[in-house]
């Protein structure tokens, strides 16, 4: 509508009609709201940058693309985001998307696939389970020694190429007729989805099983006798159940594109580049695989400086060199037992030590790294120096625990031979005492727990809710378009998998001397499963793992007192059935990527985890059986058991001692409970904060992250975190920003050829070297980190002969 107003010219009474506008309505809220809100819980997702793609799709106008001569896939902007979720398949409104929304899963993904390549070969087969026996054997073997050398995935990926390529050379090509399936020894050129199923079979075992150390307990720490029959059970029950979790999480974790899972597009980058770009010549710069080799050599050379010739360089705590015996500095600036403020390191397995910085997305960098510093850079140093907790009496960061003398609590003093808590030696021993970073690291831990609940809650409930109803067919993504061309895993076989584990898991406490009774592993059990969804989601969105181990340790505390062995076994269902379910759902998003069939994969994964389970008892029942002074700080070869120690004092801690005596109101360390509320409060400003300014940075503060990603201190030193934080600064913020070209093609591949460098140079060290001979490197640039304070744990105050500290009534 319009009105006119006439004015009239003094000169010629000219009447003028001049126009007037009505001030036109602008909406108060933004026409791409609803598309912002889908996306506000996804901080990988850059809603800036989409936001005009959206604009442009809602105003009906085409997004023009790139010349075909360009790099198209360092160009891609993500044009084909859509603006709402479908609901279901029939839905008419669905929009489906060519690529990755996320750059980091169109830089490692190839968005094609070949259903006719053949993946249930014999060579998969045969190079699968011989990397299952030969990991799991070696990383069993080596857990037990200081210093221990792990077979990552990585090498497995490596080696079973050209092992591969070998045996489809090699192989007949005969075709045989078995009952009507026609097969071959070799049906063709090794492929890269065999390639993946052998890899994937490496990396299920790599950790090996969590249950053995509980045996291992038993059998060195309480001198208990046990049968194989209790040891294969054990092992099997609670290291396959976790398997089942994983896969009923499939909607939820695997299947949406943004779960990214940042650790398996390192596997697809690397997949890609050995296939894909195999001998292809590449204009305008180096090829991806030449990239990869030259990177590869390049970390295996410089290792050994940092990790031999010149071990200064690792730790580099060189403020300690100045200044060896201030304690104060050591304290401050040391990497052993201090708080490691000088930052820098030269060594790519420190700097690597929490995770690749390479892959874990910036935001979740900056949340960690914020975190560490406030709570160990600037609370630590606080308790420590004004004494709370008798602290200054102790190393300022370590992993053990302390008697009131300062000495190292002896576990083996307060349980008597039936492997159960003696209060009586307990009240003639000691209480005790925690480090003041360890004591950090315990509320670090209650927030985190607690947090993960909640923050879960508060972004993702419609998610969940959304996704029970939904099903592959509704992921309108191009990898789940392309997975629709195979089966799904029914859900029926995960639940028959757990059912047999969870009736072996009853007949193994019941039927043997666990301490643990049925019920309580059932509340196990329980936990598991609820603690499975969030702690899932949040590995797969920001590659930080939720460590869960102290709460089961306290939950079976407050419930079994005075039954350590009931504490790990509880410990190992509860804590083992989560990992193994995130472990699980990350290779079969790694498949959901790679287009493995899903069947195929569920098969390659339940074969290696349950070969690897006999292979480990058996390789650890020899060691036991066969080193002497195994598992004791005299022993001649170094197999002092480093791990199995921490575990056995932790079931000594809270299942003989009892979280009751440490955390309960009036005990001494009652105020870290303070963390529960903190952990639960945290995130919920944040989200209203991030819901009121949807673009701000508010939305990229995760208190889970900022919890769990400071949960490896100690043992890490502030070192790690700061290198870690500081390359993945460079590459993750400022590279990524302004040379993307460079980070689409060589970040992923890069991560990779560092990790394998460095894990093929500590092999060759070790086997060459240090195993069967007595070579030393001596002198300054080995020995100068260790002739200081920070080496040799020196506290900042000293005892006097007959004092003691902490409380004088403790029993």
């Amino acid at each position: 509508m319009e009105d006119t107003s006439h004015a009239v010219s003094n000169d010629a009474s000219v009447h003028i009609a001049i126009p007037t506008f009505r001030a036109r309505q602008v909406p108060d809220v933004p026409e791409d709201v609803d598309f912002i809100m889908d996306h506000l819980n996804d901080p990988n997702f850059d809603l800036k940058k989409s936001r005009s793609v959206y604009s442009l799709k809602s105003e009906g106008k085409e997004f023009k693309g790139y010349k075909d001569t360009e790099d198209m896939e360092s160009h891609y902007e993500s044009e084909h985001y859509s603006s709402s979720r479908p609901e279901s398949q029939s839905s008419s409104a669905v929009e489906f998307d060519d690529d990755s929304p996320y750059p980091e899963v169109r830089a490692a993904v190839a968005s094609k696939d070949d259903p006719s390549m053949p993946v249930n070969t014999f060579r998969m087969w045969f190079l699968g389970l011989f990397f299952t026996v030969v990991v799991s054997f070696v990383n069993q073997l080596f857990s037990l020694r200081y210093p221990s050398v792990f077979v990552t995935g990585v090498v497995a990926q490596l080696l079973a190429l050209p092992m591969g390529k070998f045996l489809s050379f090699a192989l007949p090509q005969t075709r045989f007729n078995t009952f009507g399936y026609v097969w071959s020894f070799n049906p063709g050129p090794f492929n890269v989805k065999e390639h993946v199923c052998i890899t994937v079979m490496a990396n299920v075992v790599v950790s090996g099983a969590y249950a053995t150390d509980v045996i291992l307990t038993q059998k060195i720490f309480y001198g208990q006798q046990v049968s194989y029959a209790y040891q294969i059970l054990l092992v099997l029950s609670t290291q396959i159940f976790g398997f089942s979790f994983g896969g009923l999480l499939r909607q939820f974790v695997v299947w949406p594109s943004n779960m990214i899972w940042p650790g398996a597009l390192v596997n697809c980058a690397l997949f890609n580049t050995l296939h894909n770009n195999w001998g292809k010549r590449e204009r305008g710069h180096i090829p991806r695989e030449r990239f990869f080799f030259i990177a590869l050599a390049c970390s295996f050379v410089w290792y050994w400086i940092p990790g031999f010739l010149f071990t200064a360089l690792s730790v580099f705590n060189w403020v300690c060199w100045i200044v060896p015996n201030n304690v104060a500095v050591n304290a401050l600036f040391g990497t052993s037992t201090g708080l490691g403020m000088g930052i820098l390191t030269f060594d790519w397995s420190m700097i690597s030590y929490i995770g690749s910085p390479l892959v874990t997305p910036w935001w979740s960098e900056a949340n960690t790294i914020v975190a560490f510093v406030v709570m160990f850079w600037i609370v630590a140093p606080i308790l420590y120096f004004t004494n709370a907790w008798d602290t200054a009496y102790l190393p300022i960061s370590s992993t053990f625990v302390f008697d009131n003398t300062g000495n190292r609590f002896d576990p083996r003093a307060i349980v008597n031979s039936d492997g159960f808590f003696d209060e009586a030696a307990y009240a003639a021993y000691s209480p005790l005492l925690l480090s003041a970073t360890l004591a950090v690291a315990f509320g670090v831990l209650f927030a985190s727990f607690v947090s993960v609940f909640v923050h879960t809650f508060l972004w993702f409930r419609r998610d969940i809710a959304r996704r029970f109803r939904s099903n592959l067919k509704d992921e309108r993504d191009v990898h789940s378009r392309l997975m629709l061309a195979y089966p799904e895993v029914p859900h029926w076989w995960f639940g028959i998998l757990f059912v047999i584990c969870f009736i072996v898991l009853l007949v193994t406490v019941s039927g043997f001397p666990t301490q643990l009774p049925a019920w309580a592993a059932f509340i196990a059990i329980i936990l598991a499963a609820i603690l499975s969804l969030p702690v899932t989601m949040l590995q797969a969105i920001t590659n930080q793992p939720v460590p869960t181990q102290i709460m089961y340790e306290v939950i079976a505390g407050y419930m079994l007192p005075g039954r350590p062995v009931a504490n790990m076994i509880f410990k190992v269902i509860g804590y083992i059935g989560t990992a193994q379910a995130v472990t699980f759902a990350g290779d079969m998003k790694l498949g959901h990527y790679m287009k493995v069939p899903p069947r195929m994969m569920f098969k390659v994964q339940l074969v290696a985890a349950i070969v690897s389970c006999f292979v480990v008892i058996f390789v650890q029942d020899w060691l036991l059986n066969n080193i002497e002074d195994v598992c004791t700080r005299e022993q001649a070869n170094g197999f002092v058991c480093p791990s199995s120690n921490t575990f056995a004092t932790a079931s000594l801690i809270f299942g003989g001692v009892g979280p009751k005596r440490l955390f309960s109101p009036g005990a001494p360390y009652s105020s870290l409970m303070w963390f529960f509320a903190i952990g639960g409060l945290l995130p919920i400003p944040f989200y209203f904060l991030a819901r009121r300014y949807p673009l701000s940075f508010w939305r990229y503060i995760n208190i889970p992250v900022c919890f769990a990603g400071i949960s490896n201190m100690p043992p890490a030193s502030g070192i790690n975190y700061a290198s870690w934080a500081a390359v993945g600064f460079v590459f993750n913020f400022l590279v990524r920003r302004y040379r993307f070209r460079w980070w689409m093609r060589y970040n992923y591949i890069l991560s990779a050829a560092l990790d394998a460098g460095v894990v093929i140079a500590m092999i060759v060290i070790f086997f060459a070297i240090t195993y069967p001979t007595t070579i030393e490197v001596l002198w300054w640039g080995n020995d100068v980190w260790i002739n200081t304070a920070d080496t040799m744990g020196v506290p900042l105050k000293t005892l006097g002969e007959t004092q003691t500290i902490g409380p004088q009534v403790w029993s």
